[in-house]
């Protein structure tokens, strides 16, 4: 299903307007109130757009965010880099979407640790190595696409903490950090057939959330 352009836009704009609060008041219906008041929102359109309250707007930053990094790579050229590079390019263009809301990007990471979160975490990561993948041109459909957002997910989720501890400037150390994570995961499907076996548990709960986006 088609999620509704305007309701979509409703929830981006409170989300926008509450990621500022979230430093202070954490994911919570008081930094939601906040947010509401700052663009003019009845504060009985929270429960409309936000249901679940600030724990359901954290899990909408990824949604955002992945949506900011596809809108962001429209004005590279990718077709002039290498597989690779175009992956790297996707995930920090994704993190430099993200930098100036790094403590709401933490906190965030704290709610999918707790049991509420932790049943959303693998749907979001799928999300996330998907739209990656997709803007790198990747076309797989067999085995590889699994393997590859598997992979890709190995790599990703150590550079996210290593980025949230980063005090480089740009986070030229962060960036630097995905490319040796890159280089080493997409070494692996090269080596052996145990690499296939390793990773095939993954096609299961994958395919499910492929299947759950159509």
């Amino acid at each position: 299903m088609t999620a509704d352009p305007d309701f979509v836009a409703a929830k981006d704009r409170l989300l926008e307007a509450t990621l500022p609060n979230v430093l202070f008041d954490g994911w919570s219906l008081a930094a939601l109130k906040a947010g509401a008041q700052a663009i003019d929102l009845p504060e009985t359109q929270i429960a409309v757009l936000f249901p679940d309250g600030g724990g359901e707007a954290a899990l909408w930053l990824d949604d955002w965010a992945d949506r900011r990094m596809l809108d962001a790579l429209e004005a590279i050229d990718l077709t002039a880099l290498k597989v690779r590079e175009r992956v790297a390019t996707a995930v920090k263009a994704r993190l430099i979407v993200l930098g100036p809301h790094r403590e709401a990007v933490r906190r965030a990471i704290a709610l999918k640790a707790s049991p509420w979160g932790a049943a959303k975490a693998a749907e979001i990561v799928y999300r996330t190595v998907d739209a990656v993948w997709y803007a790198a041109g990747d076309t797989a459909t067999d085995f590889n696409f699994y393997t590859k957002r598997g992979l890709l997910a190995a790599a990703y989720g150590p550079t996210v903490l290593y980025w949230l501890n980063d005090s480089s400037e740009g986070a030229a150390d962060t960036f630097a950090f995905l490319d040796r994570r890159l280089a080493d995961v997409m070494k692996l499907p090269k080596l052996t057939d145990g690499v296939k076996r390793a990773v095939k548990h993954l096609a299961g709960p994958f395919e499910f959330l492929r299947q759950a986006r159509r």
